[in-house]
């Protein structure tokens, strides 16, 4: 399901050029999205990535490729994500997974059911097919028992891909217009002359470069750290399943109260609950006022001691460009699954989808979620560096709205408008006095 960690089988070893426009630091959906809209404008493009193309989050999510649900702010992003999809799909000579076969989610209570119906206003605004179905009309879609639902929500153009088909195959697109990626080169920091991005300096040399966009995903705190900028970021792990190929009781994704499932290519289904684990670290307790609020809102998130090379010590210790920085030490992120969390999906399954209770695990993983406060992402430049954007902290949303989120970097790079308002999305929210209001969770 992962790419290989060997190096000796990189797929992406295009050779590092002297000077591009623009360097995209990281090989997740959002950077690789963001390079496919940054050569349909024209520029000459970079992405690099300390391991994989989408090696850590951007091939272990869920799958779901969705506007149903999202923060209100999102969701202009999000519909335009879904075309960016579509068209991406139909453009590729490889197959992305891509397809429109709805999402629902089920209420078990009257009260789930009216939080339901409060999202067709917003779906109403924005001209959504989304619908609350009572039980009668959900059992036309689904062939599980009805397990006690009330009703549920009901989204038909709403979509699933596959991640690690996806994200490569977009990869190679980007290569295809003429984009530059290389993987297994860590980008170690961004040199900069008369006040702004001149070059970025990576393990592998020095590229020349006016812009650098910054997709680290869980990393990207840390790497801004060594900047000397502060962006208060924490990873938080969740853990997910496959199954073996199963009964098709709904062909798109599928909310079950405390249990997410997405119909795979494979006939199998992608399995999770919303529970995530945070390891308790120094980054932790410096941003514990920022992330106050969010912390009172996630009802399934776990605490945990030990450590997480994400996060910066006590001593920070900073790199230069001729040092080896944290990156190359820590290639690919691959951590181990929750035992906890394995179980409560398995227990889950049996309660809600008893069907496909008895199907058998194929495979377990986790990734590492990039969450900010109020768990919506940053798209904005850095006013510190001039030529420096960030694109992080999507919070366990970035693969469904990964290619949207990649043409708004693309125009903010370009020096257009996005056509989007992106005033929730800016980076000195949490440092100007706004007040943090979290968002939807995973």
């Amino acid at each position: 399901m992962f790419p290989p960690k060997n190096a000796k089988e990189l797929c992406f070893v295009d050779p590092l050029p002297d000077v591009v426009d623009v360097v995209v630091i990281g090989g997740g959906v959002i950077g690789i999205a963001t390079a496919w809209y940054l050569r349909e404008r024209g520029f000459s493009v970079l992405v690099c990535d300390k391991g994989r193309v989408a090696g850590e989050q951007s091939s272990r999510n869920w799958g779901w490729v969705r506007v149903t649900g999202r923060d209100p702010d999102e969701v202009p992003i999000a519909i335009d994500s879904l075309r960016c999809w579509e068209d991406i799909s139909k453009a590729l000579p490889e197959p992305t997974g891509f397809t429109r076969q709805g999402i629902m989610a089920l209420a078990g209570t009257d009260a789930e059911l009216d939080e339901y119906a409060q999202w067709i206003d917003v779906a109403k605004d924005h001209g959504l097919d989304s619908v609350v179905l009572d039980i009668k009309e959900v059992k036309k879609h689904l062939t599980l028992d009805n397990g006690g639902w009330k009703g549920a929500l009901y989204t038909p153009s709403d979509a699933r891909a596959e991640p690690f088909l996806a994200v490569p195959a977009l990869a190679r697109g980007v290569q295809a217009r003429g984009g530059i990626i290389r993987e297994h080169c860590a980008v170690r920091t961004i040199e900069q002359q008369a006040g702004r991005v001149s070059s970025i300096v990576t393990e592998a040399g020095e590229v020349r470069a006016s812009a650098a966009v910054l997709a680290g995903g869980v990393w990207s705190s840390l790497f801004l750290d060594n900047m000397g900028i502060r962006f208060p970021q924490l990873g938080v792990r969740g853990t997910v399943l496959r199954t073996h190929a199963a009964p098709d009781v709904f062909p798109g994704a599928l909310g079950l109260h405390d249990l997410f499932l997405r119909r795979r290519q494979d006939g199998g289904y992608t399995v999770a609950t919303g529970i995530t684990e945070h390891c308790v670290g120094w980054s932790s307790i410096r941003f514990s006022r920022e992330f106050r609020h969010s912390l009172g809102s996630a009802s399934e998130l776990a605490l945990s001691l030990g450590k997480d090379v994400t996060q910066r010590g006590l001593l920070p210790r900073r790199w230069q460009g001729d040092q080896v920085s944290v990156f190359e030490k820590h290639r690919v992120l691959d951590p181990t699954p929750s035992k906890k969390g394995l179980e409560s999906i398995q227990r889950r399954l049996r309660q809600r989808a008893p069907e496909l209770a008895d199907i058998g695990v194929a495979q377990t993983w986790a990734g590492m979620i990039d969450a900010t406060p109020d768990v919506v992402p940053v798209m904005d430049a850095i006013d510190a560096v001039p030529g420096l954007f960030l694109a992080s902290g999507f919070s366990g949303h970035g693969f469904g709205i990964g290619p949207g989120a990649g043409k708004v970097m693309a125009a903010m790079v370009a020096g257009d408008t996005a056509g989007h308002d992106l005033n929730r999305f800016r980076f000195n929210r949490f440092c100007d006095g706004s007040p943090i209001r979290p968002g939807p969770a995973i």
